[in-house]
């Protein structure tokens, strides 16, 4: 396509400019910030109208919507998690028959017996976008707290169904995001946060101010009352957790991303918490409990990780306990299941998952399938089984239970497939960045591959938030590697593959380093015969999106494609909306700190288009409920580089209007913004 014959739809540009430290930055599209505006909805209209145009041409689209439509349908479950005392209770699990919007919620007695539907998500709207997003059970498994959002958003309602009725009970509580509800030993109520509500705090800041609150079962919302506030420190948040032993009232205190938290608890009857840490020093994940004896996994004076003791009644620092040190892998979750420590560690970017002793004997490795990725998993420290949600990129979602009496690891439920797994291959290199740093780089494709250059790839990355690139399954990739195309996804830095060391080396002012290690993947399998600039498409969702972004305005040449999804883009107003502050820790405040708008300014996509420029077809996805990554970032860089475009390449935008970010969105809208966006790049890299 050496230049495209329909026109952008208009934006008028306004005179705003902002001064930050003395530099004056022209802000012209600042009315698309506002969604309400007469002007911003017809210009999302047009710009639909647009590229659905567009879409419906694409050769392929129709062949994509079918095989993603096959490939999506088949049946999906999550783990179980058994709830009520060691010989009873039940087990409950979410299953998909393979196209329904949602996920059901069922129950089962044990393992073998019938599954009876407890709530069934879809009933709730006529479209699929009421999600299910929650579950936390009362210890007896009498009642189950269920948080639902709507459109995608961050905040949900709670409700409260009494599973022996199988009905709700009437109240229903809202202004909450971001919580679980902590139940009291008895059953009687629960423990759980929530922000003000509007009218409570009209000149609040958003997302500040949550407080912990407890709601006593048959009472409404109002009648709720407040356990703990922090109003001398609003950007504070809380997650409420009541011990196995049903003695504490634990907070985990967070502030927005940071990794590093504090960690406050109470006598559950008890009036005042004690601050138990709250320096904000490290990162401090709390496993369990002997009486006074707190379990922790930290990060305190271990980059990888490591597992402590803390005596409440000798908490100095000087007196934690080393009951698991730090190894040469980065530990990426961990639990208390069989009275043993559950430890799932990163090996270049692959999970591994051993079993511990609570005196730090290591008591062997429980084996998985391939390397691969722990989705999810679930246990109970009195049980004596775990369960597995396991998956890497061409072996599908499965359920593993690992028995510790037998100590033997079994397939529960593993779904089957209209795809031929044995027909590819997964390679993985170590390729070297600009400052020479080896970055690992898994390879999926067909076996027997022609390294001719002229394969159409897909190469993926996100790199932030401590959040590691590790081998997932996505239907989505089935159908690109089908039709002969390869799929790489770089564990940049940013992420925790090799512990907080790593992730340390992509944040902040080391931002750039990011985007030159996933520029240098790129490079790399060009150089190496995999493909070349022209069919070398990049794509990146929320920080990723961010990431591709950069990445495609620093090195425009280097690629043949791109899908920017759910972007962080404008880098010096993101901190003012929705859940932007939460992110000031990884990327810093360009409004406050003048070092900060110096980096943040060098890499920023909004503020770095250039005019008249060739840029690779692009494609951005975002969705006008979306309350994580709000959609002005999206449409402000859209009008930004369609204004400065020269005719070369498309440069399109899809904005969803009936989903979010990502949360519980439907599988209908994911199919059919899937088939958008690959139908667009295969066809950008085959043209």
């Amino acid at each position: 396509m050496e230049s495209h014959n329909f026109k952008y739809p208009a934006a008028h540009k306004v005179d705003v400019v902002d001064n930050y430290h003395g530099t004056a930055v022209p802000d012209p599209y600042r009315w698309l910030e506002n969604p309400a505006d007469p002007d911003t909805i017809a210009w999302v209209e047009a710009e639909n109208e647009l590229t659905q145009s567009i879409m419906a041409e694409l050769p392929v689209h129709g062949q994509f919507k079918e095989r993603l439509t096959a490939l999506w349908n088949y049946p999906k479950s999550s783990v179980p998690r058994r709830k009520g005392d060691r010989n009873s209770g039940n087990y409950f699990v979410q299953k998909n028959d393979g196209l329904q919007n949602q996920s059901i919620l069922y129950k089962q007695a044990n393992l073998d017996a019938p599954l009876e539907q407890v709530l069934d998500p879809n009933t709730l709207s006529d479209d699929g976008t009421i999600a299910l997003i929650s579950q936390s059970y009362s210890k007896d498994g009498r009642f189950l707290a269920y948080s639902l959002s709507q459109s995608g958003s961050d905040w949900q309602t709670i409700h409260i169904r009494d599973l022996e009725s199988n009905e709700d009970r009437s109240e229903v509580l809202r202004w909450a995001k971001f919580t679980n509800a902590a139940w009291l030993p008895d059953s009687s109520g629960f423990f759980y946060a929530r922000y003000p509500s509007p009218d409570e705090m009209p000149d609040a800041p958003p997302s500040t101010h949550q407080q912990i609150y407890f709601h006593k079962i048959g009472t409404q919302q109002s009648k709720d009352t407040i356990v703990f506030a922090r109003p001398d420190a609003p950007n504070l948040g809380f997650h409420p957790h009541v011990t196995d032993d049903g003695r504490y009232l634990t907070l985990h205190v967070w502030d927005g991303t940071d990794r590093r938290n504090r960690f406050y608890y109470r006598p559950i009857n008890g009036e005042e918490f004690i601050y138990l840490l709250d320096e904000m020093d490290a990162a401090y994940n709390f496993l369990g409990n002997d009486g006074a004896k707190f379990y922790f996994h930290t990060d305190n004076g271990a980059d990888n990780g490591r597992i402590i003791a803390i005596h409440l009644n000798n908490p100095d620092p000087a007196n934690w306990q080393t009951i698991i040190p730090e190894g040469d892998d980065a530990i990426a979750f961990s639990l208390m299941v069989n009275n043993e420590f559950i430890l799932g560690t990163l090996h270049h970017g692959a999970h591994r998952l051993h079993r511990y002793a609570l005196d730090g004997t290591h008591l062997g490795e429980i084996e998985l399938p391939v390397p691969g990725t722990i989705f999810d998993l679930s246990g109970e420290r009195n049980h004596t089984e775990l369960f597995i949600q396991f998956q890497s990129f061409t072996y599908p979602p499965t359920i593993l239970r690992y028995d510790f009496t037998s100590e033997e690891l079994s397939i529960l439920d593993q779904p089957q497939l209209d795809f031929d797994p044995d027909a590819y291959e997964t390679t993985q290199v170590f390729y070297p960045s600009k400052d020479g740093t080896k970055v690992p780089l898994f390879i999926t494709h067909k076996k027997g591959i022609a390294l001719d250059g002229q394969n159409p790839t897909l190469l993926y990355g996100y790199g932030g938030f401590n959040i590691s690139m590790t081998p997932i399954f996505s239907p989505t990739r089935l159908a690109w590697l089908e039709r002969g195309g390869v799929y790489a996804q770089a564990c940049l830095r940013g992420g925790t593959e090799y512990g907080e060391a790593w992730h340390q080396a992509g944040m902040l002012a080391n931002k750039q380093t990011v985007f030159d290690d996933f520029i240098a993947a790129g490079e790399w399998l060009i150089a190496n015969g995999y493909t070349n600039n022209k069919k070398l498409a990049i794509e990146g969702r929320s920080n990723g999106g961010l990431l591709v972004a950069a990445c495609m305005l620093q090195r425009p040449d280097l690629f043949g494609a791109v899908h920017c999804g759910v972007p962080v883009i404008d880098m010096l107003r993101y901190h003012k909306f929705s859940a932007g502050r939460y992110w000031i820790p990884e990327y810093g405040n360009a409004e406050e700190n003048p070092d900060h708008f110096k980096f943040m300014m060098a890499y920023s996509p909004l503020h770095n288009v250039q005019p008249d420029h060739t840029y690779p077809p692009l494609l951005i996805t975002t969705a006008d409920t979306d309350d994580r990554v709000v959609p002005m970032h999206s449409k402000k860089f859209a009008a930004t580089l369609q204004a400065a475009d020269n005719g070369r390449n498309p440069l399109l935008i899809r904005i969803e209007t009936r989903a979010g970010h990502g949360l519980g969105k439907p599988t209908a809208k994911l199919i059919e913004e899937a088939t958008d966006i690959y139908s667009f790049l295969w066809t950008m890299l085959n043209k």
